[in-house]
């Protein structure tokens, strides 16, 4: 029989999806206990697995002898608006999620990078957080739990309302920004906020030193804004660097941050954006990231903002980089190669500052890794992790690459 075969025996015609222009059989599996029951198979007969989500983010170009999509895995078994908490499967489109909670005067304040149709597991598994990082954390921070299933078909639950964690670990935290590499997220625990009542942008434009200024004027202001991101002109479609402030929440705290804008502006005019232009200006950023071929995004202190920002530009240049001033975070867009994207890692960790490869074609993943280790002992540990969760190796997944 082939994988095709046992595929289908085990899980029914209406699991094998159309291969793809690689030819890899793909498998749907219906339920979290259908993806438990293909991993462990898989464990069993050695067969390589690929994950993907959507096929909107990271290219589904690995090698494998199989690649298991989680696409019909796109129930809400839970919303509970009373104790901002909602269950989710990880295959179910981010948009559709977030049009279901509004539904429930709910919000999910996370705002990532890619294209429209892109699933809940994709963003924790790559832990993509947006521009709205800045006033509500990391993706960890909005995670209750997950459930996943390891390369040899264990359910392990996590966090929130199931079982501890076990052998040690913060399973949750270890699945949020882990590719995969630790096992296969079926359902997400997630919390959320009230839906804001006022939502307004403004946008400075100017020159990139002067808006990292601003940008640190208003943190030491004291202002709470959702999202404070600084964008080049190429990914702004704008003729200069822009500072875009985000204020979400209830309207008298929105109106407070109004107030104290001007003055952080440093003599510069903050733009309202009409509530049309402000969903198309954050739009075009979140899909500016998903339509070149290599992504990668760093993480430093919010005082060196400046310093990796001449770095990016002396290295690989700076026409389509978004960056978080006051939170540290910096992402970039463009074509590099594999040399130019290793010795910009090994010049940052010379600064204990990490760089993880978010989306790459697999030559780049595979030579790369999505986080290479930056400090001494990471690797070992990141391969005994990995030993414990996918024992016989079938989840491919570039992780410090080679």
């Amino acid at each position: 029989m082939t994988i095709l075969d046992k595929v289908t025996a085990l899980l029914g015609e209406g699991a094998v999806l159309e291969a793809g222009t690689d030819r890899v059989p793909r498998v749907a599996p219906g339920s979290p206990d259908a993806v438990a029951l293909l991993l462990g198979t898989a464990h069993q007969e050695g067969w390589r697995v690929r994950i993907e989500g959507a096929g909107t983010w990271l290219q589904s170009d690995a090698p494998a002898d199989l690649a298991l999509t989680t696409r019909r895995l796109d129930r809400v078994p839970a919303i509970e608006p009373s104790d901002l908490t909602a269950t989710a499967e990880a295959g179910i489109g981010l948009d559709q999620l977030r049009q279901q909670l509004a539904d429930r005067g709910a919000w999910l304040a996370i705002d990532p990078p890619g294209l429209a149709g892109r699933t809940l597991g994709s963003v924790v598994a790559t832990a993509t957080a947006g521009p709205l990082r800045h006033g509500f954390g990391p993706i960890k921070d909005h995670l209750l739990g997950v459930t996943f299933v390891t390369g040899d078909g264990r359910m392990v639950q996590s966090g929130g309302r199931v079982m501890k964690n076990v052998a040690g670990y913060d399973l949750t935290r270890l699945q949020a920004g882990g590719f995969g590499a630790f096992g296969v997220i079926v359902l997400v625990h997630l919390r959320l906020r009230t839906l804001p009542r006022a939502d307004i942008t403004y946008v400075l434009e100017g020159a990139r030193e002067d808006l990292t200024q601003v940008g640190e004027d208003i943190a030491a202001a004291g202002l709470t804004p959702a999202a404070l991101e600084l964008v080049s002109p190429a990914l702004a479609r704008r003729e200069r660097w822009v500072l875009a402030v985000r204020l979400a929440g209830s309207p008298a705290l929105v109106a407070a941050d109004e107030a104290g804008l001007g003055a952080a502006s440093g003599g510069g005019r903050f733009t309202p954006l009409r509530a049309e232009e402000a969903h198309a200006f954050w739009m075009r950023l979140a899909e500016g990231f998903a339509v070149r071929p290599v992504t990668f995004r760093i993480g430093g202190v919010p005082t060196a903002s400046d310093e990796l920002l001449d770095l990016l530009q002396h290295q690989l240049g700076d026409e389509w980089i978004s960056a978080s001033p006051a939170a540290g975070a910096i992402r970039w867009t463009g074509d590099a190669s594999i040399d130019r994207l290793q010795r910009l890692r090994r010049t940052l960790a010379g600064l204990e500052v990490p760089l993880t490869l978010e989306r790459a074609p697999w030559p780049q993943r595979g030579a790369v890794g999505h986080f290479g280790a930056y400090r001494e002992g990471v690797g070992p540990l990141v391969a005994g992790l990995r030993r414990t969760f996918d024992p016989g190796g079938a989840l491919v997944v570039a992780t410090e690459g080679t």
